[in-house]
């Protein structure tokens, strides 16, 4: 669908209605835009010049957010009354609320934050919400002091956010002080700094409760190995906590020399806490490495509970590598209650459960496959083909009626939302539907308003949304606006053309771009098949492209062919294994090669194998592809489908196998 056409194709609510027809709407559309891009530079003069312009359009409410948060630092109480006034329960509305809770917050202006915190719908920034807690805590009296729970908030909040940030750092503070949190808090949110690269908010934990030690923690971030190895001093508490430091610095960038540190110098001088963490850390970093070492790390670990979720998950994945089967068990079971439920855990925990003699065992592996199986992601399918199963596309929910397809076109968060996307204002347009379609307070949408608004983005061909809108609804299942089959003619047309599977192309184009034609990522990849400009060139040379230029990238067809093209090149180079080929169209080709193991290496089911991808990004991708692949040919074919059969196994490549494309890109 043209621009215009979806432009003017939108019914416009009641406040927000623009009534010139098309033609008109040129000049004010372009204020729009001139105003997106002058926020985009900081440029608040030019926003406050063309503010007025804006009245009455649309997406007014864009416009009034850019100017006022471009000047957030003058904002006073009555400025922000007046927005709400004007532009009450918008998503701009509570996202200048936002972005105002944080100036007040730093400002230390608990009265006016109170007030304003009150009126806060949002409630998804961790700092905001640390914050709410610290005035609660400053207001608190010795008879009704903050609750445990509470108090476990800010834990979690401070040890989950990525930078020192000032709420959660000035929470976590003040409970420390108030012996609400323990020391030890502080020094296990340094591990968990130092582990993930983040050195400032090190800085800062470390500043909290030992801030004679912040010139140490320098030294040994700079050079762990030097550290470790100078002069000797006693090692207790602070200087322990240190040493600590320096060997999950060290096991960061080389896990053998931390574990010969661990196993020489320094293990005996540790507790058994922090030796289990610092094996911890190194048999994670040796599991993301794939080293053969990994398991025997992990093994001297003598209480998991001493680790977090991250680096339990390692040890399950190791477990599952070299075939520790039953040493899985208590390592999920000491993960907390929240990764215990996720499907990923709850699958490899009835896997193992299955494997011992105990009918008792088999009983309750039954039950948690039961509980998850279903259609909706890689694990729930592995678990229905557990329990005897296949995966077929579900039957569809009574159709939306008009009253609810009329309340999703009438609603202005969603004709905001589509306005922006048409407009080029993608990220806009985004954030709105989303915070439009997720709020779950009453009035909330439920499965049936989710279905309507998931349809209204289809029929203006916003793919992207249309599925994250579907995927989100609980108890209905509409595997049509799920996944959608935009293109289907050219898709299924060229993946036939070249012996290509049509459902695994729609697999990955869904996991690619959702669809979005001008897609184009942060590495410069674009189009539906998402291809970067040097392997398009390198394909257009293989499949006989002639004349091709990196402008074409972006047309469908082009995009499609170069695509389909490149997929069937690295899905033969892989002998026919769509985990492998999935990993290389996501990471390149040489990563998997190095994944799938040497000469002598086991041979893993290829869910094991994905399961271990030391990427993340690219772990989750072969899991959705191959997921979203299996649910594509149940609906092309009408035929029960097997994850497991698409699976297969993976191992090292057949040395007396030629490779076919030696100079894939």
């Amino acid at each position: 669908m043209h621009l215009r056409a979806i432009l003017t194709s939108i019914t416009l609510a009641s406040s927000f209605i623009v009534a010139a027809p098309a033609a008109a709407q040129t000049r004010p559309d372009d204020v729009i835009v001139d105003m997106a891009q002058a926020f985009k530079r900081g440029d608040r003069k030019k926003l406050t010049a063309l503010l007025p312009q804006a009245r009455g359009h649309i997406l007014e409410p864009w416009a009034a957010y850019w100017e006022q948060r471009a000047r957030l630092d003058e904002l006073t109480a009555q400025d922000m009354q007046a927005f709400s006034a004007r532009f009450s329960g918008s998503y701009q509305e509570d996202r200048l609320r936002n972005d105002w809770l944080l100036l007040l917050g730093q400002r230390r202006d608990w009265m006016t934050f109170a007030d304003e915190h009150a009126r806060y719908r949002m409630n998804d920034d961790r700092e905001v919400r640390c914050y709410a807690l610290l005035i609660d805590q400053v207001k608190a009296a010795p008879s009704q002091p903050l609750s445990n729970a509470a108090v476990e908030e800010v834990r979690k909040n401070w040890f989950a956010q990525r930078d020192g940030d000032d709420g959660c750092t000035q929470a976590a503070d003040r409970l420390i002080t108030a012996k609400r949190l323990s020391t030890s808090d502080a020094w296990r949110k340094a591990r968990l700094s130092v582990e993930n690269n983040r050195p400032r908010a090190a800085r800062t934990a470390v500043g909290i409760v030992a801030p004679d030690a912040v010139g140490m923690l320098a030294e040994l971030l700079d050079s762990p190995a030097r550290f470790l190895n100078g002069k000797t001093l006693a090692v207790t508490g602070q200087r322990r906590e240190l040493v600590t430091l320096a060997l999950i610095k060290m096991a960061s960038n080389d896990p053998d020399a931390a574990a010969t540190q661990l196993d020489g110098r320094w293990g005996t001088q540790l507790t058994a806490e922090e030796r289990n963490w610092i094996w911890g850390v190194i048999g994670k970093q040796s599991g993301l490495k794939l080293s053969p070492n990994a398991w025997s790390y992990f093994a001297n670990v003598t209480r998991d509970t001493d680790l977090i979720d991250d680096t339990l998950g390692w040890k399950v994945r190791s477990a599952l590598r070299f075939g520790k089967w039953k040493e899985m068990l208590p390592t999920i079971q000491a993960m907390s209650d929240e990764a215990r439920q996720d499907s990923t855990w709850i699958y490899w925990r009835a896997r193992a459960l299955q494997l011992t003699r105990r009918e008792e065992d088999r009983a309750e592996a039954a039950k948690l496959f039961e509980s998850i199986a279903g259609v909706r992601g890689f694990y729930e399918q592995l678990a229905l083909e557990e329990t005897g199963q296949k995966i077929v596309a579900p039957p569809r929910p009574a159709p939306t009626s008009q009253e609810e397809r009329d309340a999703a076109r009438a609603n202005p968060g969603l004709q905001r939302a589509l306005y922006a996307i048409a407009l080029g204002l993608r990220t806009e347009g985004v954030r709105e539907w989303n915070y439009t379609t997720n709020l779950h307070e009453p009035g909330g949408m439920g499965d049936r308003q989710l279905l309507a608004a998931a349809e209204l983005a289809c029929e203006r061909e916003v793919w992207d949304r249309c599925i994250n809108t579907s995927d989100r609804t609980r108890a209905l299942i509409d595997f049509d606006l799920r996944f959608p089959m935009p293109f289907r003619d050219a898709v299924v047309k060229r993946s036939r053309e070249i012996n290509l599977d049509p459902a695994y192309v729609y697999g990955l184009i869904r996991q690619e771009s959702r669809f979005i034609m001008d897609a184009r990522s942060g590495v410069g990849a674009s189009g539906l098949m998402q291809v970067m400009p040097a392997t398009a060139r390198w394909t257009a040379r293989k499949i006989g492209l002639t004349n091709f230029t990196p402008d074409q990238i972006t047309d469908r067809d082009t995009n499609i062919a170069i695509g389909t093209g490149y997929l069937k090149l690295v899905l033969d180079d892989f002998s026919g294994s769509m985990a492998l080929a999935a990993a290389a169209y996501n990471a390149g080709p040489g990563r998997p090669r190095s994944w799938r193991g040497q000469t002598g290496a086991p041979t893993l089911e290829a869910a094991i194998w994905a399961e271990n991808v030391p990427f993340t990004e690219t772990r989750d991708y072969v899991k959705k592809v191959l997921s979203n692949t299996t649910n594509y040919a149940a609906i092309l074919t009408g035929q029960p489908q097997s994850l497991k059969a698409r699976l297969g196994s993976v191992g090292p490549r057949d040395a007396s196998v030629p490779e076919p494309n030696k100079d894939l890109p």
